[in-house]
């Protein structure tokens, strides 16, 4: 990135599917590919299945609401102002009942490409498991 870039708030790369609303705020082609961050605001009901990560680091700071994480050994409820790391190789989920807002940041992924993929996707895509199972594969996202 040579020259700066502001992101004003409501702004960035926008993804709205049925259980969040993303905002890019850092495109991980800026970084070469060491960053992204991506703007998530959780719909009530919002669940993020249980997986893990062999490169990518995951950082949530939670910005409004609470949010459930589920890891193997506990289960955390994080509020506005908290920050949960989920280093690589360490399964996690996530819930949030009532919506709520959070920023995530992705060390070494490239979650806002995966976002563009899924955004280009069939529903006939996303009922595909060996399709889904490759592509997550490819952008370091492991289910159980």
């Amino acid at each position: 990135m040579n020259t700066k870039e502001i992101i004003r708030n409501g702004e960035g790369r926008n993804y709205n599917y049925s259980q969040d609303h993303c905002f890019i705020k850092l495109a991980s082609n800026q970084t070469k590919g060491e960053l992204c961050f991506v703007e998530d605001t959780l719909k009530p009901g919002f669940y993020l299945g249980r997986h893990h990560h062999k490169i990518m680091t995951e950082v949530f700071y939670i910005l409004e609401g609470e949010v459930e994480f589920i890891f193997d050994d506990e289960t955390i409820i994080a509020q506005a102002g908290d920050t949960i790391t989920a280093p690589p190789h360490v399964w996690h989920a996530a819930k949030c009942e009532k919506g709520g807002k959070m920023l995530t940041i992705f060390k070494n992924g490239q979650f806002d490409q995966y976002l563009e993929k899924l955004s280009q996707m069939s529903d006939s895509d996303f009922a595909n498991a060996e399709l889904m199972k490759a592509i997550n594969a490819e952008y370091d996202i492991y289910e159980s």
